[in-house]
């Protein structure tokens, strides 16, 4: 849908840029003439990533390690991303979940979706959003958030709650740093089968994604490569009206279902299993 070159000289800082949808984003932001920079927790994941789009593209990529739940790592991060040039774009991708039984969570696995997902994407937000107004650049921040902001979500209620939040903050930093010429926009995915989602939001190994396809007015699942064009054009000029808003891309799946109500059927024993495998 857009052309070559619509991100020429665009320095685009996406988190969990290793793997998943956020590869899937950096690499076309690089096909579009983007300098791409990857974040996330593993080096060996980010280099081999970094790696693939340098050779698929030719455009600059930058692979940088670091704990987004951690903010004195997030300052580091954009210090050192800042060194060749200003971001003009953050991308939060990065986050945390996983399916459970609400009333059986603990403090620490909430916390372990809530940090990534919720404190990591503000702590980002709020150094790019420092930087951009205290040199009087302008910038753009795109939250990867979910259908569950519109739907609520069982049995993944933290990351429901922690993605609900960065809409409000979406909508609200449009408002409050619209003035300085930065959008705050998100997109909403439906079902995007990945290795990462698989593990995390399909205890049925995969045939969870295929019974969503039966669901889905599309009768089909998500390609990642639809939503790295919808990201593209967001971040981009092209949509340089666009603030404060959040595009679902689900084929309007989330009109029928939230994607988790065949779990209410499960037992306990089917919980356990799934409690086990995740701990073992």
């Amino acid at each position: 849908m857009l052309q070559v070159g619509v991100l020429m000289n665009k320095r685009i800082l996406v988190t969990g840029g290793g793997s998943g949808l956020g590869l899937a984003m950096a690499d076309r932001f690089a096909e579009l003439g983007a300098h791409v920079l990857l974040c996330g927790r593993r080096h060996d994941v980010l280099e081999e990533a970094r790696a693939g789009i340098a050779a698929r593209h030719g455009t600059p990529v930058q692979a940088m390690a670091c704990d987004v739940r951690d903010a004195g790592a997030v300052q580091a991060l954009f210090d050192e991303a800042g060194r060749d040039g200003p971001i003009d774009v953050l991308v939060n991708n990065a986050a945390a979940t996983f399916i459970a039984q609400t009333h059986r969570l603990s403090a620490r696995a909430a916390d372990a979706v809530l940090a990534p997902t919720l404190h990591g994407a503000l702590y980002c937000t709020l150094e790019a959003g420092r930087r951009w107004i205290d040199c009087g650049r302008s910038g753009v921040v795109l939250s990867i958030l979910s259908t569950s902001t519109r739907t609520g979500r069982a049995f993944t209620v933290p990351s429901a709650m922690a993605k609900s939040a960065l809409l409000a903050m979406t909508r609200s930093l449009a408002v409050e740093w619209g003035p300085y010429g930065i959008r705050s926009v998100a997109i909403a995915p439906g079902p995007f089968p990945t290795a990462g989602a698989t593990s995390a939001l399909d205890p049925t190994a995969g045939r969870g994604f295929s019974e969503a396809r039966m669901v889905n007015p599309l009768r089909r699942n998500g390609r990642p490569p639809e939503l790295a064009e919808l990201a593209a054009f967001l971040v981009s000029d092209s949509a340089a009206y666009i603030n404060g808003e959040m595009v679902a891309i689900d084929g309007g799946q989330h009109l029928r279902t939230s994607g988790a109500e065949d779990l209410l059927a499960w037992g306990p024993d089917d919980w356990d299993r799934l409690a086990s495998r995740r701990t073992g």
